[in-house]
């Protein structure tokens, strides 16, 4: 589970779980993949060896996280706005007993999780300098990934009301997460949900990666399936919510060779729709790419000196 929990001043409750280094002045935000918790930390050593206090949110309906409320919609933008309340608080928690930290922090965030960060980096450019997305889709209408009848179910979806919508998606994703319960031990969940394929084997063989794996899908459908419903239904049923033309931090883009989801074509989109951006592929990986890079992308958002 989460390491503990943070009411929003809406009243929701979410999850929230810490690595690396507590003490460390600069936070680095992870924002997880779909299905995925807080509770993935995608290379632990490498985390504990860099000078950043890194914190990922459950977003609603996943882990220790309250579902999305009755009669709304999913909305990236509303899980982005509930990481940057979450900063805040912490920054004037902490101001109060004489502690003191850069007023802006990074942010990261895989497979679905880069939306959310980037929707952060967007809407509160005065709170973020530093972004990776590590095997981020691009919307469907720039860069074709979704199978036809799958968008034409979202295209159905949308035009229900929020409740039945997440009903019949939540219905249908049910198999997954009764797959994921029936495994008795972490190493031993299905991972297909992940889009992770044989060329990650190697990542995937790394000590404890397939045991985080398998504890981060648990977490995820601990409550259910509506936490992976309200993801998908947050970009393939509804606008995005933002622009990436606002994002003005530094952003690094990362994807996988052989990541049969998000590969080039969709990291190409996002360099050229990014103010300021660099694309970096990595060769023999595919979905899993966060794993084998993770030092790569905290090197990215928190360097020793920031440099604008």
């Amino acid at each position: 589970m989460a390491d503990r929990t943070f009411t929003l001043r809406s009243g929701r409750v979410v999850g929230v779980s810490g690595f690396g280094d507590s003490d460390a002045e600069r936070i680095v935000i992870f924002c997880h993949a779909a299905p995925g918790s807080s509770v993935f930390d995608p290379d632990p050593d490498v985390s504990a060896e860099r000078n950043a206090h890194i914190v990922a949110l459950d977003r609603p309906g996943y882990g220790s996280s309250d579902p999305w409320p009755a009669g709304s919609w999913p909305s990236i933008v509303q899980a982005a706005d509930d990481v940057a309340e979450y900063i805040r608080s912490v920054v004037v928690a902490e101001s109060v007993i004489g502690v003191t930290r850069p007023r802006t922090i990074g942010v990261a965030g895989w497979s679905a999780g880069g939306r959310v960060a980037l929707a952060v980096a967007a809407r509160h450019p005065q709170l973020v300098d530093r972004v990776a997305i590590v095997g981020t889709p691009a919307p469907n209408e720039a860069v074709p990934w979704i199978d036809p009848e799958l968008q034409a179910l979202s295209d159905q979806l949308a035009a229900m009301e929020p409740d039945e919508a997440m009903a019949r998606l939540s219905a249908m994703l049910q198999p997954q997460a009764d797959a994921v319960a029936a495994a008795s031990e972490p190493g031993e969940v299905p991972l297909d949900a992940l889009g992770i394929g044989t060329v990650d084997q190697q990542a995937l063989a790394r000590p404890g990666m397939h045991d985080r794996l398998g504890r981060m899908l648990k977490e995820a459908y601990r409550q259910g399936t509506g936490g992976v419903a309200g993801d998908i239904l947050s970009y393939t049923a509804r606008p995005w919510g933002f622009d990436l033309a606002d994002v003005a931090a530094k952003t690094l883009i990362v994807a996988g060779q052989a990541d049969p989801l998000a590969g080039h074509a969709h990291a190409a989109w996002y360099q050229r729709e990014l103010p300021d951006a660099r694309m970096e592929m990595v060769p023999g990986v595919g979905h899993l790419a966060v794993v084998p890079v993770w030092g790569r992308i905290l090197s990215h958002l928190a360097p020793s000196t920031i440099r604008r």
